[in-house]
């Protein structure tokens, strides 16, 4: 039996009929012109619970997706990966947070609907943006960011195949979904015709920004499991002081710039306690220099690295034989390196550590300058960290100031951003406990470091 739904909606842009057939629970929704509200709010009857956001709820099509294989791996994905050595309540995963960009994605674009962007809205492109919330990080990699700076293809981009692949092509096309305009909300790689600026940019800026969902999620649900305070934010409120802009994606009033710097305030601390805390660091540092040796040595290939889950990467170390695997058996066992020095980044001078693939170089020159005796350390007993680049976004326009938030805030400022990228970087070095007795004085240590052009230039 086929259902028509028809209402008059008042969007502030005009007034528009709109309206939606049901073809039943199996065949999903025909959309018409002007029925963008049906394909959000109509046959969302599939509910999962969230500790972060109560009930959350997704068509069957959707809901099939979360049971599609490539989904189930974010299962096994813990969203922090080593945090819970430091928090261990940390133990949430990368299915639970993409479920949760799902929800705010689909409230941000009710809101937005509601405030004028119905007018260069498509029913298919709302349910585009809606699998592409959800399906975000498809294509991340296992253990948090420890494999972020290795030669390989860029998760997004991954992603991207993903939802291009069976069975996600055709799952995504069942909810009314473009899945090519999917992909191409993700991976900003993929244009369209053209499309980057019109609808398709529209939802790039909704899902990578200052107030993205994602960023809205993780925060919050970082700090809940965490047992931090940190990240905690008013999320009805920022959602209240969102107005559309076809260009920009998304624009605040005056009343919204308090929460916006409570946004970026909390993700510096975040990265301060949380994210870049220095065990955090140790672990994910010993795990990158393991995967970069084997990818080095010929031992691993890019490939091999796609696809996995947490297990799966220690499986894949403990299996294969190279020196350096050893360490991914001491971060799994929590026997993770001590911190031996820091030293602030300094953009100029430490531009030739920015490259993993010549930073062994530099350990190894490093070992050998660190110990008394004149016998370098071991490769596999030091590590150098340097996190990788982090931004502040504060681009998003103030409508009623008519200028930017960076002009606007007294906190964050070009300068004051600047200031706390800087206290953010840290470079670390990182010493196996078994050999820190072989690592000079610390005043000596600290004399060496402070010449870092010496044993950088070698």
């Amino acid at each position: 039996m086929l259902m028509i739904f028809c209402r008059y909606v008042n969007t502030g842009a005009g007034v528009f009929l709109v309206f939606a057939v049901d073809r039943g629970r199996s065949g999903g929704y025909y959309f018409g012109m002007m029925d963008v509200y049906a394909a959000l709010q109509r046959g969302y009857t599939e509910p999962i619970r969230d500790v972060l956001w109560g009930h959350i709820y997704l068509t069957p099509e959707l809901a099939a997706l979360t049971k599609s294989e490539p989904f189930m791996r974010l299962n096994r994905i813990l969203q922090l990966g080593p945090a819970y050595a430091v928090y261990p309540g940390a133990t949430h995963t990368r299915a639970a947070h993409s479920i949760g960009v799902y929800h705010l994605a689909r409230r941000i674009l009710i809101d937005l609907a509601n405030r004028g962007a119905v007018s260069w809205l498509t029913p298919e492109g709302a349910v585009s943006f809606l699998c592409a919330a959800l399906l975000h990080d498809l294509g991340h990699f296992p253990y948090a960011h420890s494999l972020k700076e290795l030669p390989l293809d860029c998760h997004e981009a991954l992603t991207a195949e993903i939802i291009l692949r069976e069975p996600l092509r055709s799952l995504a096309a069942k909810t009314g979904a473009d899945p090519e305009f999917a992909a191409a909300i993700v991976d900003t790689g993929l244009n369209r015709d053209g499309e980057s600026k019109g609808e398709l940019g529209f939802y790039r800026k909704l899902l990578s920004g200052t107030l993205d969902p994602d960023k809205l999620d993780y925060l919050n649900r970082d700090a809940r499991y965490c047992g931090v305070p940190y990240g905690a934010q008013d999320v009805d409120f920022i959602l209240s002081r969102l107005h559309p802009d076809r260009e920009r994606g998304v624009m605040i009033d005056g009343k919204g710039i308090p929460s916006i710097e409570s946004v970026l305030f909390s993700k510096y601390l975040m990265y301060r306690a949380v994210y870049w805390h220095p065990t955090v660091r140790s672990a994910t540092g010993m795990i990158k220099k393991a995967l970069m040796g084997g990818l080095e040595d010929g031992v691993l290939k890019p490939g091999d690295l796609y696809g996995l889950d947490d297990a799966g990467l220690f499986a894949l170390l403990s299996g294969r034989s190279h020196p350096l695997f050893s360490l991914a058996d001491e971060v799994r066992a929590g026997r993770f390196f001590d911190p031996v020095a820091e030293i602030p980044f300094d953009e100029t001078l430490h531009r030739n550590l920015l490259d993993i693939r010549s930073r062994s170089r530099h350990e190894r020159t490093l070992a050998a300058e660190l110990s008394p005796t004149g016998k370098p350390l071991p490769r596999e007993a030091l590590v150098i960290d340097i996190p990788e680049p982090v931004s502040f976004e504060t681009g998003l326009y103030v409508s009623d100031e008519d200028r930017c938030f960076s002009e606007s805030s007294g906190i964050f400022n070009p300068a004051a951003v600047d200031n706390l990228v800087k206290s953010l970087r840290i470079i670390r070095i990182f010493v196996d406990p078994r050999y820190k007795n072989r690592v000079k004085s610390p005043s000596r240590l600290k004399e060496i470091l402070r010449n870092t052009k010496k044993w950088i230039n070698l």
